[in-house]
């Protein structure tokens, strides 16, 4: 390969930042290092993440570190059945006093936007966080609206409560960047976290620091896209997902968009590892989260968690199959 970017870009500079953040974040969420790569390797690229796992296991905990580690609005919009787009959005109310009518700022405006339960809302309201996790704008009554910067939609669902819920279309779900699920911790780590006196404060107490600033993070993210590949990395992400396309078993394959992702993701994550070009294990690293809730078996599973362990393993396969670039 040859390792020649676009251009310049501080990869070592951007690395030592981005450590900084995920040992800030590591000081609570803890044995959970890779979760924190991926959720930063998201945030470097600019995306969305969905977090699908069993309640209590530091879900909205994480979505606040990251906020508090960056210094960036965090809000936590709790979904219901009963949640209407404008109740996240925002609505315009005649103002009596100017005589006209004013837009007051739904929660969406702020930077870390954990989405709780987002599947116990209704397919309408859902629909409407299309928009702004694509261009990050809103649009009321004729008018556009820039939300914060950056901006990240942290949504949680409980993959196997049923009951109420209205499950994400697929157009949603490719929305996301990355899917990740955060897992019991380890015997050791969960002692430690029993131990701390934190475990008696809410999310919100945490007495975290400060270490990069808004600004940091959107430098890094303006340097994401210049990130070299070459174009046998190029093929060799094409040839995965060509090969989802081809798979019996998958109702469809990656989308354009989602192999647009995989590249991208691939190239955060060699910048969240210090290089300024990418190499075959990024894309290894990153190509489960950014591709399983991305294709559907075409025979019905058990549950969600059961679907993603039998795409995984059909991933696996492709994957395995496909020679790797040198």
């Amino acid at each position: 390969m040859n390792p020649t970017p676009a251009k310049p870009i501080p990869a070592p500079r951007v690395k030592e930042a981005l450590q900084r953040i995920k040992q800030n974040i590591a000081r609570v969420i803890r044995g959970k290092d890779n979760v924190i790569d991926q959720v930063l390797i998201t945030l470097v690229a600019g995306g969305h993440l969905l977090l699908e796992d069993l309640p209590g296991l530091g879900k909205t905990t994480l979505a606040y570190c990251l906020a508090r580690s960056l210094d960036c609005q965090f809000t936590r919009i709790q979904f219901t059945s009963d949640l209407l787009p404008s109740d996240i959005l925002g609505v315009s109310i005649y103002d009596e006093g100017l005589k006209e009518f004013v837009f007051k700022k739904g929660p969406l405006f702020a930077n870390i936007v954990l989405a709780d339960e987002i599947n116990r809302t209704t397919p309408k309201t859902q629909s409407s966080l299309l928009e702004v996790m694509d261009r990050g704008k809103i649009s009321i009554d004729g008018q556009s609206y820039l939300v914060g910067q950056p901006f990240m939609v942290f949504a949680t669902q409980n993959p196997v409560d049923y009951e109420g819920t209205f499950p994400l279309p697929e157009s949603q779900m490719d929305r996301f960047f990355m899917r990740l699920q955060m897992g019991y911790p380890a015997f050791a780590d969960e002692l430690a976290i029993l131990q701390s006196a934190a475990t008696r404060r809410s999310y919100d107490m945490l007495d975290l620091e400060l270490v990069a600033t808004r600004a940091e993070i959107l430098e890094i993210q303006q340097h994401t896209p210049h990130v070299y590949v070459e174009e046998s990395v190029l093929e060799y992400i094409l040839k995965i997902v060509a090969a989802t396309r081809t798979e019996a078993e998958f109702q469809a394959g990656i989308s354009t968009r989602g192999s647009l992702a995989l590249k991208l993701a691939a190239q955060a994550a060699a910048l969240y590892d210090g290089r300024a070009f990418v190499i075959p294990s990024d894309v290894m690293q990153v190509i489960k989260p950014v591709c399983v809730h991305r294709l559907g078996l075409r025979s019905a599973a058990a549950d969600s968690l059961e679907e993603r362990r039998l795409v995984e393993g059909l991933l696996t396969q492709i994957i395995d199959r496909i020679p790797s670039p040198v």
